[in-house]
């Protein structure tokens, strides 16, 4: 957790020192500042913030174009602010034209994010993995990639841009175009190119032949999914997961909802006995109590410990 252990230098500057060449950065996806935190405590040291996870679990809805710069920008704050990793986040299509993204890139630096993606699709956009996409043109998505770079120089140079295309799988488009395209958007001043929707291992090995520039491969939906070495091998510079996390919530939280239904009320009890032997069990000390404890020991005058004698419940420690 975050609170009162911030990093003073940058999320970006942070992230980019994480990058070596010929070593995947794989970043798993979360959709709150809950499962930030779970996958940070499990060991990842960055993570990324995924749009249909967002969509889905604050609005229940799918990831059509529905949701907003508002509440995606919020939802990222939360994130960013609630773990130490740094965070890579989906920005859609900048929500509006080429202005409407410089403001995207404000608000994402503001949140404090390390990076974000913004795509070439026409607005409103949809899953990458679900058909009837479609594209803008050339000159109208290399005038958004120029207009975030411009945004980041001013505010955080180390912020990182990834321009993603989605004309592999878009109404009319092929792999050449989205090769052409992620060309351009480099040329254009983004960090790294997001060809969106390989469908084959052929197909990516081509994009990171021709692409001039770092690789972002998201593995999910109709793309293959490699190893590490696979990765390395094909010269794939970051990976995301966008949506493992979600799918395995979606079902385990299936799963529980079904047998409290059909077992009544002590199905809650299996849920209990399991908290007792697995490593996040003790749902307070995740959470943060002992953190609180220790930082009233350390900023509030002495007699406020005196309120947790006697009393009943989880005992927090006074160690940082």
């Amino acid at each position: 957790m975050r609170l009162g252990l911030g990093q003073t230098a940058r999320p970006g500057t942070r992230l980019r020192a994480m990058m070596a060449p010929g070593k995947p950065l794989v970043l798993p996806g979360c959709y709150n500042a809950l499962t930030a935190r779970i996958l940070e405590h499990a060991g990842h040291e960055a993570l990324y913030m995924t749009g249909y996870g967002t969509a889905l679990s604050l609005l229940g809805l799918p990831d059509a174009g529905l949701i907003t710069l508002t509440e995606m920008a919020l939802n990222a704050k939360l994130i960013a602010g609630a773990v130490r990793a740094p965070v890579i986040a989906d920005a859609d299509t900048g929500f509006g034209n080429a202005i409407n993204v410089v403001r995207t890139v404000e608000e994402y630096i503001r949140a404090g994010l390390a990076g974000m993606h913004v795509e070439d699709q026409v607005a409103p956009k949809r899953c990458g993995h679900v058909a009837g996409r479609e594209v803008v043109d050339r000159a109208e998505a290399v005038g958004k990639i120029r207009a975030a770079h411009a945004a980041r120089q001013a505010l955080d140079p180390d912020f990182i841009l990834i321009a993603r295309t989605d004309a592999r799988g878009a109404h009319g488009g092929s792999l050449e175009e989205a090769i052409t395209r992620a060309n351009l958007f480099l040329e254009a001043g983004a960090d790294m190119a997001f060809v969106e929707g390989p469908a084959s291992k052929p197909e990516i090995a081509e994009v990171c032949k021709r692409v001039r520039g770092p690789i972002l491969y998201n593995q999910t939906g109709i793309s293959p999914r490699l190893s590490e070495a696979e990765m390395a091998e094909l010269g794939i510079a970051v990976t995301i997961l966008p949506g493992a996390v979600l799918r395995q919530t979606i079902m385990a939280v299936h799963d529980l909802a079904v047998a409290m239904k059909t077992e009544g009320a002590l199905a809650e009890a299996a849920v209990d006995a399991r908290t007792k032997v697995h490593p996040l069990g003790n749902v307070h000390l995740f959470a943060g109590f002992d953190r609180i404890r220790a930082l009233e020991t350390e900023f509030l005058p002495a007699e406020h410990q005196e309120k947790y004698a006697g009393t009943l419940g989880h005992m927090p420690e006074t160690r940082r």
